[in-house]
């Protein structure tokens, strides 16, 4: 049973993030199409994107160890969905939480730096804001912080693989021509990432409210 529990669990998680993932992606794909807006982002973009999301979604959310709650719950409807209702408007939310922080990182980089540069910055808001989705899906009720103290390897190595794939694309010099990215300022890049981690803070206080009760 306790096996089972865990399986639908982390089912259920992954699936909650591929979806809120997604949201944003398409966002910043069709947006700019629709609104004249310079484009955002490539398909070599979508396709490093993806280099993130498939080892999230396969290999670290399939590693997660059981909520510490997992055996106290009543037994679920046999008749409920794996995913729907709640959780599937939960997971939409996410993704528009994580596409207006792009959105307002790419608005407030276009007046400012050149496209390239400001491409770059709503890049790496957008990569680091997967990177929340993924530490913020870990659990439906435990906070983000107290995720980190969760044994999980694999989701750390996706992590630092990620972020190894975000420097190599902002930095070094022919992978930034490729992705048409200009190099970013320690100081730009820290506020791509601070906006990335804000994109999902108000799922933090969903959790702290479920907690409480």
């Amino acid at each position: 049973v306790r096996l089972g529990r865990r399986i639908f669990d982390n089912l259920r998680k992954a699936m909650s993030y591929i979806l809120a993932v997604h949201v944003p992606i398409a966002g910043m794909a069709l947006l700019p199409v629709l609104f004249g807006w310079p484009a955002l982002l490539y398909p070599m973009h979508i396709a490093l994107l993806e280099l993130i999301i498939d080892p999230a979604c396969s290999i670290a959310f399939e590693n997660e160890p059981a909520e510490p709650d997992v055996m106290q719950r009543p037994p679920r409807n046999a008749s409920a969905p794996l995913f729907g209702g709640a959780t599937l408007a939960l997971a939409l939310v996410q993704g528009l939480g994580v596409l207006a922080a792009v959105l307002a990182a790419f608005a407030w980089a276009s007046p400012r730096l050149p496209e390239p540069e400001a491409r770059a910055f709503a890049f790496a808001t957008l990569v680091v804001g997967n990177l929340a989705l993924i530490l913020s899906n870990r659990s439906a009720t435990r906070s983000l912080w107290a995720t980190l103290h969760t044994p999980n390897r694999t989701l750390w190595v996706v992590v630092g693989l990620a972020l190894a794939l975000l420097l190599t694309a902002l930095y070094l010099p022919w992978a930034v021509g490729l992705l048409r990215f200009a190099a970013l300022p320690a100081h730009e890049l820290a506020a791509a990432c601070g906006l990335g981690l804000l994109s999902v803070l108000w799922f933090e206080g969903i959790k702290w409210v479920r907690r409480r009760r």
